[in-house]
């Protein structure tokens, strides 16, 4: 199974890349851009075939390693492969 995982800073973290991009954008003209706020984006082959215990190695590998559930919110959507 293929896990798609995406993470990003929880509302409320400061994110400096994010105001590094956005200004970065401004300076090449795009100046109705506003918020921009960076993230992960992180692709995991899983070998369990059971989609609930897939899930629950997914879970697992967040919590543990890919988030620092403190500062970051994660989701991910699962597909067999």
């Amino acid at each position: 199974m293929k896990a798609r995982i995406t993470i990003t800073l929880k509302p409320g973290v400061l994110d400096p890349q994010g105001k590094a991009i956005e200004g970065a954008l401004h300076a090449l003209g795009f100046g109705a851009v506003d918020g921009v706020r960076q993230g992960k984006y992180i692709e995991v082959e899983v070998t369990e075939s059971d989609p609930d215990k897939a899930r629950a190695e997914i879970e697992r590998m967040c919590e543990q390693l890919l988030a620092n559930t403190i500062i970051e919110n994660y989701a991910y959507e699962l597909e067999a492969a």
